[in-house]
């Protein structure tokens, strides 16, 4: 038996034998302690199932005790598992000197044997149904594929599963919150070695969050911030906050939409009356000659013979109000000479 087989068996030992006399009592496990009935699950091991039971249901002979994928099951307290017992190409070791149920044995393959997980030693545990838990087979290594040992864990991360036969790949993943770093999968190799060392999973941080035109970042400032940082941007006085001014620290390690501060537009239409708000106002009636970022003006048009009006829209984007291409500004004489001829005045068309 190999270094580490006996170490184990005598780990085993000092537990049965710090138990004693508590064994059977240690099996008496309370409903909320032993896992719930799996019976298809206890199926697939081999593993068959006795009465079910709640605390004192099981007859006299036979007592209500935790049977591991069987849940509270009536097994008769001297239950006891076939020893010994030969398993092919292995070698068998009681971890106590009993063979009771719950009790335990090693199983160990012989050199040049494994089993086809690529485990050479399990440990096997005396059921409810007189049989010992242990169903795989030691075969001889020729016969089946190599195999690499489990690839090593990862903190904040997690790998898949084996058989970890010779040109498996396995993928390496992290937690939510975390980002890999190094080769995201590892190749068995036909020397039974991993293609290279494992990755590691790091928080997942932004980066320092970006200056705004005519804004000032209300935050704490840090090299890196944490998922979940939330930020905001204010923006100066006479701009207007286009978006949220709330910033979140996203899970992708980027900010969420930023937001713009954007300027009021002035007014070139100084002769003419437009509709703003749902009024037909002076430029002089609106408050410093500005419009806010987003808002629409309407401004009146001679028809081609100049004998009416009509509307045309314009919106204020970030400071700029483009004129539309059918006004034409009155002129001064005509303002102060002819202001009902303006065209703002005229009849609408």
């Amino acid at each position: 038996m190999s270094g580490f087989a006996s170490l184990l068996l005598l780990l085993l030992l000092s537990c049965q034998i710090s138990e004693g006399s508590e064994r059977v009592e240690a099996r008496n496990i309370t409903d909320s302690k032993c896992p719930s009935r799996k019976k298809n699950f206890a199926a697939l091991t081999g593993h068959t199932c006795q009465r079910s039971c709640k605390h004192h249901e099981c007859s006299k002979r036979r007592q209500c005790v935790c049977d591991g994928q069987c849940g509270l099951s009536c097994i008769p307290p001297a239950l006891r598992c076939p020893w010994p017992t030969t398993v092919d190409n292995a070698e068998t070791h009681l971890a106590q000197e009993s063979h009771l149920f719950g009790d335990y044995m090693t199983v160990t393959c012989r050199s040049g044997f494994r089993m086809l997980d690529g485990q050479e030693m399990v440990i096997s545990r005396c059921q409810g149904d007189g049989k010992w838990s242990f169903t795989a087979r030691c075969e001889d290594v020729l016969n089946f594929p190599l195999f690499c040992k489990p690839p090593p864990e990862i903190e904040n991360g997690y790998h898949e599963n084996g058989p970890y036969t010779i040109g498996k790949e396995v993928l390496y993943r992290c937690n939510r919150g975390y980002w890999l770093q190094g080769a995201n999968s590892l190749l068995c190799q036909e020397n039974e070695e991993w293609s290279d060392s494992a990755p590691t999973c790091h928080p997942v941080t932004c980066s320092r969050p970006p200056n705004i035109a005519q804004a000032t970042l209300v935050a704490v400032h840090q090299p890196e911030y944490p998922v979940g940082t939330v930020i905001y941007y204010l923006c100066k006085k006479d701009f207007y906050l286009d978006g949220s001014n709330r910033v979140i620290c996203l899970k992708n390690g980027s900010w969420s939409q930023l937001p713009h501060c954007r300027a009021r537009c002035p007014i070139f239409a100084q002769r003419s009356r437009m509709i703003y708000h749902g009024r037909k106002v002076w430029a002089y009636e609106i408050p410093n000659g500005l419009v806010h970022h987003g808002e629409t003006l309407t401004f009146f048009c001679r028809n081609q013979n100049k004998t009416c009006s009509f509307e045309a829209k314009s919106r204020c984007f970030d400071g700029v109000l483009k004129m539309p291409d059918c006004y034409d500004e009155p002129t001064y004489l005509q303002y102060h000479l002819f202001p009902r001829r303006v065209v703002s005045e005229i009849s609408a068309c």
